[in-house]
């Protein structure tokens, strides 16, 4: 006897998985992006969260032309010990309501994590108590050690994004020696 998949396992199998650059988005995509986004952060994901999360990968999940789930990958740099990692730092990651612990967020991240480990050194991103749980079953670590921006008027330290910024070693490599920070690039809006 053959066991037969759920309801959950079929509708997954019909949701179909694209990753494409932002420059190659045709407005209506963006739109529907933008909008998932909105709905799944309760509102509270900004202007600037949302330009954070372009001018880079997208891997988006659709079904009979609905957007189910959305993530994306851009580059950014973080010097460490006095060299600058090319980084793949993960953004707007979210998962339509109803469609959610179907796996569509985990297939998101399969496809992003596929993209850092060909392109970057390092992975990172920051990630809502809502969302660690999903990071943490992919093999994403809490960054232990002191994290800081290089702002405007230079050195800026982020103690309060301790705890909340996962990272992941890219194929092939290890992770940065947490004794030393981790100095991001500056951005408005969240730093991470």
């Amino acid at each position: 006897m053959t066991e037969q998949p759920t309801a959950a396992a079929r509708q997954a199998t019909r949701a179909v998985l694209r990753t494409v650059h932002t420059a190659r988005l045709t407005p209506a995509e963006l739109t529907a992006a933008r909008a998932l986004l909105d709905e799944a952060f309760d509102g509270d994901f900004s202007d600037l969260d949302w330009e954070h999360g372009l001018g880079g990968m997208h891997a988006l999940i659709t079904e009979d032309g609905e957007l189910l789930a959305h993530g994306s990958l851009v580059q950014r740099r973080v010097q460490h010990r006095g060299t600058s990692l090319r980084t793949g730092y993960v953004e707007a990651v979210a998962v339509r309501a109803d469609r959610r612990r179907e796996g569509l967020g985990g297939r998101i991240m399969a496809a992003l994590e596929e993209i850092a480990d060909r392109a970057y050194v390092l992975a990172a991103l920051s990630a809502s108590d809502a969302g660690a749980a999903l990071y943490t079953a992919r093999g994403w670590q809490v960054w232990p050690g002191g994290l800081a921006a290089l702002g405007p008027v230079g050195v800026v330290p982020l103690p309060e994004e301790e705890g909340t910024t996962y990272v992941r070693p890219t194929a092939g490599r290890s992770l940065p020696d947490p004794e030393a920070a981790l100095l991001f690039d500056w951005r408005d809006g969240d730093v991470l």
